[in-house]
């Protein structure tokens, strides 16, 4: 007798993000992205991500490439659960090898075991960071590399800024970066924007914003959410 098989069925979409992304950077659509459309899709990824926190699931793995659009209604849709895991507190033991390396938070690349839902909020920063760009903000070609590219950025971590820093497993001796303003990275961006973006980008895990905060933020004051 033939084994059963499972067939999964998923709704088709348009393109992922990262496609959509590119339309902006070249061809006759090349230009910046209209901040009412990033208002809109950053909207509606706190939402998902609140949504799968709220009931106690890690993504792990978001990046552009994981969030499906549907062009003609606008709608971004979170993807490919694969590395998604259940969480308990208090944290248990997770691994590090996740996460697509220029959407990874600083502590999984310095050997942190214990982490929780601020690992999803550093990449949703990163990512809210690309629309702007056009570009990834943070492109590291190895673990090191991403780490000296974020920390050329927002500076150089110190134990009085983000308590334990030192003792993680990866810490080693990096160069003493100051923090630099993120309006020269997003100049584009408003200064709401910017404040979020600032929220999600904290190198504390500890300090960085949850969905939920984000949903709340000026940032979204303007947007109407009775579409959600």
């Amino acid at each position: 007798m033939e084994k059963p098989l499972l067939y999964l069925v998923f709704e088709h979409l348009d393109t992922d993000l990262k496609k959509f992304i590119n339309c902006y950077r070249k061809g006759p659509d090349a230009g910046p992205l209209p901040p009412p459309l990033i208002q809109n899709f950053m909207y509606q990824l706190c939402k998902g991500i609140e949504y799968c926190h709220g009931h106690g699931v890690l993504h792990r793995d978001l990046k552009p490439y994981n969030l499906l659009l549907d062009k003609e209604k606008g709608i971004l849709k979170i993807a490919d659960l694969g590395l998604g895991r259940a969480y308990i507190v208090p944290m248990k033991h997770y691994t590090h090898e996740i996460l697509t390396l220029w959407y990874r938070a600083p502590e999984i690349l310095l050997g942190a075991k214990h982490y929780s839902c601020s690992v999803d909020m550093w990449s949703v920063g990163c990512i809210f960071a690309e629309m702007e760009r056009r570009e990834a903000l943070f492109k590291g070609d190895s673990e090191l590399q991403q780490l000296l590219c974020i920390f050329g950025l927002l500076g150089t971590p110190t134990e009085e800024q983000w308590p334990g820093v030192t003792s993680l497993k990866d810490w080693h001796e990096y160069p003493q970066w100051k923090p630099r303003s993120l309006v020269h990275a997003v100049p584009s961006l408003e200064p709401e924007g910017v404040d979020l973006l600032s929220k999600m980008l904290q190198l504390d895990p500890g300090k960085r914003i949850s969905a939920k905060e984000a949903l709340d933020h000026p940032y979204f004051a303007t947007l109407d959410k009775s579409q959600f």
